[in-house]
């Protein structure tokens, strides 16, 4: 979310420490706030946020900061405040949850029972506002952004105080577990500094601050609060806010793994394994690029290589049965995917030819533990066009039969799934403009848009394809062989549409740009259009484009696959499991493309403009065959 003029928010606990600093600093961005504590130190901080509010908005029908005296251990008073925030700034866009006490008492000796208020303050409270937070939320049916002030203390015990770690402890694993609500465009995050220095921790023994390192820079804490609305990308995040490491995100990817079940695409049951016996031979075919050209055809040429055992103790062989076809072939073979000048690439002659494949686990190499023959696996690396390839375990995915709709899902469903949610962020109730929307790739954008509750707005060209994309959900299909893009957008889509996702380049660039609505994202996934020109793939000039952007505030980003990796793994997981529920349907085109010979031709069909889904060769035809029969 982008701190912006106009926006509300409210912030409990807002009259001192940690939450008068956030309301000045969102004041001091032209956000409407309403202070929410017991004490009357609210009045004197709302009428401060309120004149830097006032600065940048003229006159006002409304108080432009607030000032609601309540209790938020009682139910009653906190729904009323969020009644009266709602009532006079017609929405709530960003919530903080910060009131929070100590406990002063030591545990064994609390017969005052003064723990509970601590509890009730620091945990109960926190949840009673999130719960009333969601609703004012989604009442006014706009995205929103929660974070819930947690503590270190949180993260780890606090033995001066177990009372106060434990009310922390809770607010980070209720937050954590918030995270579906990102569906509802709703994000909670929950922020964990060390000790800053405020009323709450003057309290504290100047010797435990001392050992942590000191206190935090308050420009610290909010500087974390506000990377956690702007980035649309955390929901049910912790950031951890330390002297020592600046702001890290908790747990680490090592933590989390020691307690995170393992997604589909990573099992292992004995009822994936297939059980038949694959002969491994002594040698194989592969396809490899033997000089720069943008003609795949002409760059490569099929040969037979050795297969060599012993096998590198961290590799796995795997029998490819299915290998997925790419725009972007021609790039690989033209060189444009390695550094280095034209002779520097050329001395790296030949390269082993092919982006994507599925196939059988054929053998492991000894320090290979947690892969066995017989598993199912897809890989994203170079040398797919191969009978057999041999890979690094750690590029194994393993997945539950090597189909080819599971091709699909790899470089041109995993385009789809992360470029969208990282590179444009894309939000509901948007109208989604999808080129090439009948290949490969294009079939999953529109479908991960309509799940996301956008209107999606699809080009392609001839009636089979158009076919596809309304039986695919597409709102708006403009078949450019029977309609003119450009008159179609601008008679129904005259605001412009918000997010585009391109593939094509040139003359579709430029008419998608003009097409772009304030605040928009063109996101560039590719340019199929230059890749096979007479000379190869030109640059091309595209005038006024700062000019455009700068005029419109619009956004135009590029997406690599490749500098996604790690996020692989899970989109991968979340696309078979949209796929098994039957929320996504897998176009593969029905053109057979059989054998290693094959795929040139296939490189051909999918740049004829002709296919339609996903092109796929099948490496083996009498596995493949298998396959089916199974």
């Amino acid at each position: 979310m982008e701190l912006r003029p106009g926006l509300s928010a409210l912030v409990t606990g807002g009259a001192s420490g940690i939450g008068k600093a956030l309301v000045l600093a969102l004041a001091s961005k032209g956000i409407f706030i309403t202070i929410i504590d017991l004490s009357d130190k609210g009045n004197q901080v709302a009428s401060l946020a309120g004149n830097e509010i006032s600065k940048l908005h003229s006159e006002l029908g409304f108080p432009p900061a607030m000032f609601i005296k309540t209790d938020v251990t009682n139910t009653n008073e906190l729904s009323a405040a969020f009644k009266k925030h709602f009532e006079t700034y017609g929405g709530l866009d960003i919530c903080i949850n910060n009131a929070g006490i100590g406990n002063p008492v030591p545990f064994d000796k609390d017969d005052s029972k003064s723990w509970r208020l601590t509890v009730s303050i620091n945990l109960i409270a926190v949840i009673d506002c999130t719960r009333l937070a969601i609703q004012t939320m989604q009442l006014a049916k706009k995205p929103g952004v929660i974070i819930n002030v947690g503590s270190a203390s949180g993260l780890y015990p606090m033995y001066a105080d177990p009372i106060y770690s434990a009310s922390k402890g809770g607010v980070v694993m209720f937050t954590r577990s918030l995270t579906l609500y990102k569906r509802q465009r709703i994000r909670i995050n929950v922020l964990c500094p060390e000790f800053v220095q405020t009323d709450l921790a003057a309290k504290l023994d100047p010797k435990i601050i001392d050992l942590m390192g000191g206190f935090l820079p308050m420009e610290m804490v909010v500087k974390g609060a506000f990377e956690l609305i702007s980035d649309e990308t955390k929901a049910g995040s912790c950031l951890w806010i330390s002297k020592r490491r600046g702001l890290e995100y908790w747990p680490t990817p090592a933590e989390e793994a020691k307690y995170r079940v393992r997604p589909l695409t990573q099992r292992r049951k004995s009822s994936l394994m297939f059980p038949f016996s694959i002969q491994i031979p002594p040698s194989f075919e592969k396809i490899v690029v033997n000089t720069l050209n943008h003609n795949f055809r002409s760059a490569t040429s099929v040969v037979r290589a050795p297969l060599r055992f012993p096998l590198k103790p961290d590799h796995v062989l795997l029998k490819v049965i299915y290998a997925g076809v790419n725009a972007s072939d021609v790039n690989f073979s033209s060189g444009r995917y390695f550094s280095g000048d034209k002779n520097e690439i050329e001395s790296r002659l030949p390269f082993d030819a092919g982006f994507e494949g599925v196939g059988i686990i054929v053998a492991v190499g000894d320090s290979v533990t947690n892969l066995k023959p017989g598993t199912p696996a897809a890989i994203m690396t170079f040398g797919s066009y191969a009978e057999f390839t041999m890979v690094s375990s750690k590029h194994i995915l393993p997945v539950d039969r090597p189909d080819p709709e599971v091709v699909a899902m790899l470089t041109s469903g995993l385009t789809a799934s992360i470029a969208l949610e990282k590179a444009a962020q894309m939000e509901s109730e948007k109208v989604v403009l999808v080129t090439a929307a009948a290949g490969g790739t294009g079939q999953f954008a529109v479908q991960l848009a309509k799940l996301a509750g956008n209107k999606v707005v699809a080009t392609c060209g001839g009636k089979e394809k158009a076919k596809l994309l309304k039986d695919l959900g597409v709102d708006r299909v403009i078949d450019y062989k029977e309609e003119n893009i450009k008159t179609v957008l601008k008679a129904e889509f005259p605001k412009g549409v918000d997010i585009v996702y391109e593939s094509v380049g040139g003359e579709m660039f430029n008419l998608c740009l003009n097409a772009l609505a304030n605040y928009g994202r063109l996101l560039v996934i590719g340019m199929i259009s230059q890749y096979q020109g007479e000379h190869g793939w030109k640059p091309r000039n595209y005038t006024g484009l700062c000019e455009k952007i700068l005029s419109k505030s619009q956004t135009v980003t590029g997406f690599f696959l490749v500098q996604y990796a790690h996020l692989w793994h899970q989109h991968l997981d979340k696309l078979v499991h949209l796929h098994s529920s039957g929320k996504l349907k897998v176009a593969v085109d029905p053109k057979p493309f059989l054998g290693i010979n094959s795929v040139a031709d296939a490189v051909d069909y999918l740049h004829s403009g002709k296919s339609v889904g996903k092109v796929v060769v099948c490496i083996d035809p009498s596995f493949g065959q298998q396959l089916a029969k199974l």
